[in-house]
Parts: C-alpha cells; sequence; structure tokens
C-alpha cells in the first residue's frame, strides 16, 4: 500500500485522512469494468470537491453471512479489493462488518447511523443497480432523496455494458463467475479489465511433480472457489518478481482425486517456495483436468503443456 492510503474496519468516527470524503458504495466483488466506472466517477467527483476519495463496502460477503458459512465465488478477496482500489487511485478502504447489526438496519437507518453520522460522508456514489438496507429496500433514488435531507452529494452511475450491437452485454459479477466456472478466463479478463488473478501461500503436496521431473508450488484456494478444473497457461508472481507458469488446478484423478488443489510449475525456476506468498494471474486455459491411463502418459501430456504455455505466454499481451 502506497504511503497515506487508508485502510479502516468499523469506524467509529471519519478515518483520518477519509474526513468529508466521497465514497463509492458497494460490495464491488471483482471490481470489474462496471465497479471501476462508479470508482472513476468516485475519484472525479473527490478532486472537484478537494475531497478524499474512498471504497465503502462489506466484509464478510453478504451471501457468506446468510447462508452461515462461505457460499460466494469470491473474485477479489479483502486484500485484494483494497489492492485494486489503490491501484485505481482511491485514497481508502473502510469495510463494515457484515453482521446481525448491519443486517438489520433499515435504509434509512443505515444513511443516518453509518453515512451521516459515523464516517460524515461528503458525498456517495453508485450504481444504477445498487439496493442496501434490510430487505434491500434502499435504493439509488431513496438514497438521493436522503441526500438532500442530510446535506451529502450523491451521484448514479449508470449501467456499463462491453461489446457492441447485439454482442454488447451489462458487466457483472456473475457473468464473470459463470466465465470462470466454464474455465474461460480470457472472457473474465474482458470484464474484470485485468487478468483473474488468486493468492495465497505455498503448501506442502505429495512432492510427485519432483518425482515426476516438473515440481510445483501448490496452493489450496478457497472452498468456494468455483474455477473451471483443468490446466492453465499462468504466470506467477512471487516476491515481487514475475515468472512464465503453466497451472493445473484441479482433483489429480490420475494420482488420488483428492481435494481441489491448485498446482504451479514455474517455468525455467529452480528453489524453495514453501511457505512464501504467490499470486497466480491465469491467461488461457489450454485444457481440461483428465484422467490417463499411467503416470508415463501424465508426464508425457504435461510436456505438451508446457509448450503450449510457453507459446501463449510468448503471444500474450
Amino acid at each position: 500500500m502506497r504511503r497515506g492510503f487508508v485502510l479502516a474496519t468499523d469506524p467509529a468516527t471519519p478515518p483520518p485522512g477519509l474526513e468529508r470524503a466521497v465514497y463509492a458504495i458497494g460490495n464491488f466483488d471483482g471490481l470489474h469494468v462496471g465497479h471501476q466506472a462508479v470508482l472513476e466517477r468516485t475519484r472525479r467527483l473527490a478532486q472537484s470537491r478537494g475531497a478524499p476519495s474512498a471504497l465503502l463496502t462489506f466484509e464478510p460477503h453478504p451471501a457468506d453471512y446468510f447462508a452461515e458459512r462461505p457460499v460466494a465465488f469470491r473474485l477479489t478477496p479483502p486484500d485484494l479489493k483494497a489492492a485494486v482500489a489503490e491501484r485505481l487511485g482511491l485514497d481508502g478502504v473502510v469495510f463494515l462488518t457484515f453482521a446481525a447489526s448491519l443486517a438489520g438496519l433499515a435504509a434509512d437507518d443505515f444513511i443516518r447511523t453509518i453515512l451521516v453520522e459515523r464516517l460524515a460522508a461528503g458525498a456517495v456514489v453508485v450504481g444504477w443497480d445498487f439496493h442496501f438496507g434490510k430487505g434491500r429496500t434502499g435504493t439509488p433514488a431513496v438514497l438521493a432523496d436522503a441526500g438532500d435531507r442530510w446535506g451529502f452529494a450523491v451521484d448514479i452511475v449508470a449501467k456499463v455494458e462491453i461489446g457492441e450491437g447485439e454482442t454488447a452485454r451489462i458487466v457483472s459479477s456473475t457473468s464473470i463467475r459463470r466465465a470462470l466456472e466454464r474455465g474461460d478466463v480470457v472472457d473474465a479478463a474482458r470484464g474484470l479489465a485485468r487478468r483473474y488473478a488468486v493468492s495465497g501461500r505455498v503448501i506442502a503436496g505429495q512432492k510427485l511433480g519432483r518425482t515426476l521431473g516438473m515440481p510445483t508450488a501448490n496452493i489450496a484456494l478457497e472452498p468456494a472457489n468455483r474455477l473451471a478444473h483443468g490446466v492453465y497457461a499462468v504466470t506467477a508472481t512471487v516476491d515481487g518478481r514475475n515468472w512464465p507458469a503453466v497451472a493445473s488446478f484441479g482433483v489429480r484423478p490420475t494420482v488420488d482425486n483428492g481435494p481441489p488443489l491448485l498446482e504451479v510449475h514455474l517455468l525455467d525456476f529452480s528453489g524453495d517456495l514453501y511457505g512464501r506468498e504467490m499470486t497466480v494471474e491465469f491467461v488461457e486455459r489450454i485444457r481440461e483436468e483428465r484422467k490417463f491411463d499411467s503416470l508415463a502418459l501424465l508426464v508425457e501430456e504435461m510436456r505438451r503443456d508446457v509448450a503450449r504455455a510457453r507459446v501463449l505466454l510468448a503471444t500474450a499481451s
């Protein structure tokens, strides 16, 4: 995080550095191109008012809260959401804990207690389909009316589409999740305006890859992650350095049909990555996950996967 970037959770008063801030409000899972239009409007409005700009969002995901367990296929967990918001030029992120006390607030009470009393927001920016408050009764129109009464500005951003003509479609977190569920990371990247990425600490595996001449760095993704199983051309970042790589995500049907695991083979790398944080960006899917009749056949296909990944990564923009 850059110096001066503000991160706050459940502040009782305006966080230092975000006094009279302009807030973009929403779940913003993915921070896709539609969300980015909201954030860009927020940044520009804040600039015109000589005020800081910030993201106001919720953790855990409301779907997880109501289900009482992790069910949401998260595109941007909290740390990634904050990092993207910073890259997009905002001055801070405020996280509100989505618990019974917040879920039970009526729309008017949310506006009064959160936006007015606790944050003293100077202005808010929301998307055209934003809903909030108990029973989702709060709408952009409700927010605009409250802004007139409480003295804060409200800006509503229209829907954002990608594509043209008959192929045009509204960008949504749901459509991006569906693309990932079918393994189409290229289409997901169009909606995100960046490559889909995951991060995690490298854990020990069975070390079978090393035995087969293709050592891997393994990451256990969130149980609710529904990325299609298969083999992907990826880039891996460790300690600020990027490596071309090939990754397999799935249950290893040729070996053990175990829990889903992301296994990343860094090309032309030699070293120990256990315990280190790694970020993996998905460039393109190479193939689906398959069961082979022998380890020898699996190794042959893995070598072809590496060759395909080199070609795809060499030509990727």
